[in-house]
């Protein structure tokens, strides 16, 4: 069996694991990136967030990213019985980028894995890894290739951001339920040729469709609009279809705000299921080894934090994989966890308090303070570490006070 040698094994070809593959490489060690799947390989996750930007421009990738014209996304837009209710970046409470883009993951992904491996960083596809021993900090990987050909790499430092594959945990047993409630998503591509009925394609639109389910309509910039209904599983059973495509087609033509735009319209491909997505670990590292994106915690598609997690997450590491190499002693439960889980943790409010109904009584409540407004638009463009922002530093305390202010108020108005 072959043996190499390197300074950092990166699990994961995705976001996640390029972006930190980048930095490391940058920072002058011997860094290799095994991927299970065949790139282009398509995913969810198409509508990015801006603080995502500020990791793929340490990473080096805005160029080849801007080079493929991606839709630029400027805001979200959501809706509800066609009350609109708007966020643009640019109004948003902390410094930061106020723009990003919309994307086929697939390309969008391809495109960061050809730029990490013009860099000089090795990426393996179909390379499945079969195998980890830990030796202190040292570690030993078996993989295998498409043929079944194996080989053994030895590395100072693993990096896994493998997303839904979860190597380290699944091989280690560090999986455990999520508290977040199950969820349903059918969804597919559409040639959206009657785009002009709405008044897009630079943002993200979000239609609520009934109590805890929401539709996504996210338009790239080649005509294709990603368009998918999310709700818990019984609710799709009471929609009659033989398949998949006939039931995403009667959802369709039930809600309003889509239906005749996205009327007969023609499937890029057939219909998709995903279903139970939410997950966590046990733990985010270990000695010679570190979790990054989906690995770590995947909550919910509603606020398109998947990217923003994984890539700020993997930012992170990289850089505290840098000064492990060199000597130095990291906190990695400070340092790390910590930080993960405050960025996760105020994603997880935003997502309780969609579907509980609190931000419905916010976002269409006419009006509210611009102030708080451009508050909570921080968070929608993913700045969910600024502390100096109360509707991060105080997520849930924040949000509960501000819907019971908007319900009084409400109240009040009614008896006058």
């Amino acid at each position: 069996m072959n043996t190499e040698k390197v300074d950092v094994l990166v699990i994961g070809a995705g976001p996640a694991g390029t972006v930190a593959a980048s930095i490391v490489n940058k920072a002058g060690f011997k860094v290799k990136i095994v991927e299970k799947q065949k790139f282009p390989r398509f995913v969810i996750g198409e509508s990015l967030l801006p603080r995502c930007m500020e990791a793929l421009t340490e990473a080096g990738f805005v160029e080849a990213v801007e080079a493929k014209g991606f839709q630029k996304k400027f805001g979200a837009k959501f809706v509800k019985n066609g009350v609109i209710c708007d966020y643009y970046f640019s109004d948003q409470f902390t410094d930061g980028w106020n723009w990003t883009w919309q994307a086929p993951r697939a390309e969008f992904d391809k495109t960061l894995a050809d730029t990490v491996e013009a860099m000089g960083v090795p990426v393996h596809y179909e390379t499945t890894v079969t195998g980890i021993t830990f030796n202190g900090s040292d570690s030993v990987t078996t993989v295998e290739d498409i043929d079944g050909n194996q080989t053994q790499i030895e590395a100072r430092f693993i990096i896994d951001g493998s997303g839904y594959g979860r190597v380290i945990p699944r091989l280690f047993n560090l999986d455990k339920p999520s508290n977040m409630s199950e969820r349903k998503a059918l969804f597919a591509h559409t040639n959206d040729v009657k785009r002009h009925l709405g008044d897009e394609p630079n943002r993200i639109t979000i239609v609520v469709h009934k109590p805890g389910v929401w539709v996504w309509v996210i338009p790239f910039s080649n005509g294709v609009t990603s368009l998918g209904f999310v709700g818990n599983p019984e609710f799709f059973n009471q929609y009659e279809g033989n398949n998949d495509e006939e039931k995403l087609r009667s959802l369709i033509a039930s809600e309003p705000y889509l239906s005749e735009r996205f009327e007969d319209v023609e499937f890029v491909f057939d219909p998709k299921i995903l279903q139970a997505w939410s997950s966590t670990t046990d733990t985010f590292h270990g000695e010679g080894f570190v979790l990054t994106g989906n690995v770590t915690e995947f909550l919910d598609p509603i606020f398109s934090s998947g990217v923003t997690l994984a890539t700020v997450s993997s930012q992170n590491a990289a850089h505290l994989v840098i000064r492990t190499l060199n000597g130095e002693t990291v906190n990695w439960e400070k340092e790390y966890t910590e930080k993960v889980m405050q960025g996760v943790d105020v994603f997880r409010s935003y997502v309780n308090a969609w579907y509980d109904g609190t931000l419905d009584t916010i976002f269409f409540a006419g009006s509210f303070v611009p102030e708080i407004k451009n508050m909570i638009c921080s968070v929608l463009a993913g700045y969910v570490w600024d502390l100096d922002n109360p509707y991060v530093k105080n997520h849930n305390k924040a949000l509960n006070k501000l819907a019971r202010i908007i319900q009084l108020s409400d109240r009040i108005d009614q008896n006058v």
